[in-house]
């Protein structure tokens, strides 16, 4: 414990009856929801219902519940982000929506740029970076500092050759996050899209489709949904949706698919419209598992615990000497806390000592340590990992460790 730390205020929230939902919380202090969640217990049930209904049903099991997946299951998500029912569908990944939303455009006009900032996440980055060969101009803004680029320069760039703003919603690095309501109403009076990337926030903090009025909203389920892989999500305002035609597509895209006709493609109607192949069922289904969750105990009460313990977490380290590059106003930032290290210390030596004590974190290159609190996390984990990190950064055995994991 901190001696130095203040006393704690009674919270709303209690960690207790959720954690017997997580089953690597008996034997681990997990701190890297950032990077996967802890897998909900109700995924050994939805993947056996999976598996009892393809042995038992067969191939009646399209017709009863597979083909509509991405659509029943994007509800869910639709529930978590306020969106109309109908207007989520469900991806492998982000990767593939960004690719689809982007081949959706035309880059052969003056209003041919794609404006993000070098905080987004690469596999955005990489996306878009493809659509130079087609017209694309790609502006990406230098961050001012280690906290991201000033939103008075982001709104600037965002103009009227501005053709959309793909960008992350909380940065994967220092969980800096962006006012997206102000980059929204920038890009609505200068006539751009914002593809808005939630991966890092959907299911930490709270998101209101409606209320931003955002044109496109894009995740996976990795992370603080705890929904595992396979399960990305993107949401399209409904006007808008149904003026997309997508290059990428597929016969789940088409307005009758199993009339299996030929030559182009006749896109359905809503957001079905959006997909492309055959759905990955039993990813989506386990998915369902963190979602049900995520709505039970209620977005606006994991933001509350996950600033109050971040909070705790902040102050803490501080007291210790430890340098946390994440934003210090905690309505600015996401759910996690980046740890600075110290130039000689080793980030990935930190990660797999701490691994050793039980304690599960991650380290990203110009970040440091990365850790995160969510609505199953116990005070007193913090405080152990805050203890664990002092106690590496004393111990005289710390340089024989590091030198022992030079190749990790």
């Amino acid at each position: 414990m901190n001696p130095n730390a203040a006393p704690r205020a009674a919270s709303l929230h209690d960690p207790e009856p959720w954690r017997k939902q997580f089953p690597i919380l008996a034997t681990t202090n997990y701190l890297v929801t950032h990077s996967l969640g802890a897998m909900p217990i109700g995924v050994y049930d939805k993947l056996r219902a999976y598996a009892d209904q393809w042995a038992t049903r067969g191939v009646r099991a399209w017709a009863e519940g597979w083909w509509d997946a991405p659509i029943d299951v994007g509800n869910l998500i639709a529930r978590i982000m306020n969106a109309p029912q109908g207007s989520v569908v469900m991806h492998q990944n982000v990767s593939v929506i960004e690719s689809l939303i982007a081949s959706c455009l035309d880059f052969g006009t003056t209003r041919n740029r794609v404006v993000y900032d070098d905080q987004n996440f690469p596999t955005n980055m990489y996306v878009w970076e493809g659509y130079r060969r087609f017209g694309a101009e790609i502006v990406c803004l230098p961050s001012r500092g280690r906290l991201g680029v000033p939103l008075e320069e982001m709104l600037a760039a965002i103009d009227e050759r501005t053709l959309i703003v793909p960008i992350s919603h909380v940065c994967f690095r220092n969980s800096f996050k962006h006012d997206a309501q102000a980059i929204c109403a920038r890009a609505r009076e200068v006539g751009a899209l914002v593809l808005l990337d939630t991966y890092q926030a959907l299911g930490t903090v709270p998101i209101d489709v409606r209320q931003l009025d955002v044109d496109m909203v894009c995740g996976g389920s990795v992370k603080w949904l705890c929904g595992g892989p396979g399960a990305g999500y993107l949401y399209v305002r409904p006007e808008l949706a149904a003026r997309l035609e997508p290059r990428i597509t597929g016969w789940a895209a088409h307005a009758a698919p199993f009339a299996f006709e030929l030559g182009a493609q006749r896109y359905a109607g809503g957001a079905a419209r959006l997909l492309h192949g055959s759905p990955a069922v039993p990813a989506l289904q386990a998915a369902t598992a963190g979602y049900e969750l995520i709505l039970d105990v209620g977005v606006d009460r994991i933001r509350s615990w996950s600033i109050e313990r971040t909070e705790a977490l902040r102050e803490n380290l501080l007291s210790r000497g430890f340098d946390v590059p994440s934003p210090k106003d905690p309505q600015a930032r996401g759910g996690t806390l980046t740890v600075g290290l110290r130039p000689q210390e080793n980030g990935a030596a930190f990660v797999a000592a701490l691994e050793q004590r039980g304690i599960l974190v991650d380290h990203r290159p110009e970040a440091g340590i990365r850790v995160s609190p969510h609505f199953y996390t116990r005070a007193e984990e913090l405080d152990a990992f805050a203890e664990a990190l002092s106690d590496l950064r004393e111990t005289r055995r710390w340089t024989d460790f590091v030198q022992s994991q030079k190749s990790y």
